[in-house]
């Protein structure tokens, strides 16, 4: 499925050109391929040969090394047009992220090097077996030279459209021959490895074109050398928590802004006035007039936040990582103090993008669930039409958004205000 070769992108500039131009040929279809459940695989093989999926592979690898800010600027364009496809590959930066963050050397050259020519990564990691979402049932187990990967993964966006899958598995009684200690891995593995099994039954009301189905594995072989420790860059002070929650921001700020596009070129086209305004043409009535600016200041804060909340996430990223040693395993949260240095800056930035990156996601959350309801309110009873499909705004909204709930982010918040309590280090803040 990788394409042959993939162009190079070098520019936080140039990526935004790229991902404007690929959004505005991706939204032609973006419905029709909604109402069909026609998936994306031209789309995607485009995107990845654009060279946008490489843009945060490190400069010492070729890459061009953006900052969070410019994939979350990328992922929010592409969103505005077709926010299936902006979801799709927002496991696989996350899950470079994590190459760069807890990757051999030798792994970021293998896998990192793929991603350059155009190669893809999606994520194999929720379970429905274990009591709650965090709990990981797929095993890694010793076979011989080798190990063996079993489970059941479910949520798998992306993973119809992938060369590698990075499957979240836990490995309880490692041998003394492999030197690798217990606890929870990524394995990156071929999609068409043997034992392998992508299934396309994601049947969800929203967001439909993912390929966001089951993935099985039943005694898939992988090396030692493909197995990554997830710890390190999860349960430490990285900002690799920080960084996927951004990309989710980004995507619920796009839906907001393609929403608030469709509805008001709906009612510039299309919508009768309201007898009583007095007006000859939809646009002119004063209350119609009054309810879009409600929605563009919506609209404006998320993306504001967004904004704010990704010059955070670059920030911390700057900061080096002071490793597995730092986690508090009796707490398992940052320990340093939220407040602010003498200089002002945050003397803990990784907490701070965290919590700037939970604000943004309930802003953003609340943008794309509220405009994209608001554009029948402001369109009129013609929206409702089933085959004009403006209710695919509200479905990608509503599925999507169900993303890490928002009432805990609101908790963490409260608790860094009134307690200065440093949020959590388990990645979903």
């Amino acid at each position: 499925m990788t394409v042959e070769t993939a162009e190079r992108i070098g520019t936080a500039a140039q990526a935004r050109e790229v991902a404007r131009r690929l959004a505005a040929e991706f939204a032609v279809h973006a419905g029709w391929r909604d109402r069909e459940r026609e998936l994306p695989y031209e789309e995607i093989e485009r995107l990845a040969a654009s060279g946008l999926l490489a843009v945060t592979v490190p400069a010492d690898l070729g890459g061009a090394d953006l900052p969070p800010s410019a994939v979350a600027e990328v992922v929010r364009i592409l969103a505005t047009a077709d926010p299936n496809i902006a979801q799709i590959p927002h496991s696989h930066f996350v899950y470079v992220n994590l190459l760069r963050l807890a990757g051999s050397d030798e792994q970021r050259r293998r896998y990192l090097g793929r991603v350059l020519d155009g190669g893809r990564i999606a994520n194999a990691q929720s379970e429905r077996s274990g009591a709650t979402v965090a709990e990981v049932g797929t095993t890694i187990r010793p076979a011989g030279s080798r190990f063996r990967v079993d489970g059941v993964k479910y949520y798998c966006t992306g993973s119809l459209f992938a060369d590698v899958l990075a499957v979240l598995a836990r490995l309880d009684d490692p041998d003394e021959i492999s030197g690798l200690a217990p606890g929870e891995y990524i394995a990156y593995l071929p999609a068409q490895s043997p034992g392998v099994r992508i299934i396309d039954d994601w049947n969800g009301m929203g967001q439909r074109t993912t390929g966001s189905g089951t993935v099985s594995f039943d005694g898939v072989e992988v090396d030692a050398d493909q197995l990554v420790p997830r710890s390190s860059a999860v349960r430490a002070p990285t900002g690799y928590g920080a960084f996927a929650q951004l990309l989710h921001v980004a995507i619920d700020a796009g839906i907001a802004r393609g929403a608030l596009t469709a509805a008001a070129e709906f009612v510039r086209t299309k919508s009768r006035p309201w007898f009583e305004a007095g007006v000859d043409r939809a646009v002119d009535d004063p209350l119609l007039i009054q309810r879009f600016g409600e929605l563009s200041v919506t609209v404006t804060a998320a993306e504001a936040t967004l904004t704010a909340a990704a010059a955070a996430v670059d920030a911390a990223i700057a900061v080096p990582s002071t490793g597995a040693e730092a986690v508090r395993p009796e707490e398992n949260s940052q320990a340093s103090t939220l407040a602010p240095s003498p200089n002002g800056e945050p003397a803990d930035p990784v907490a701070a993008a965290s919590l700037a990156v939970a604000a943004a996601k309930i802003l953003a959350d609340r943008a794309a669930n509220e405009v994209s309801t608001a554009l029948f309110e402001v369109s009129g009873t013609r929206s409702a039409a089933a085959d004009l499909n403006l209710h695919q705004f509200w479905r990608n909204a509503r599925t999507h958004t169900l993303h890490d709930p928002v009432r805990w982010k609101y908790h963490h918040l409260g608790r860094a205000l009134l307690h200065d309590t440093p949020p959590p280090l388990h990645g979903v803040i």
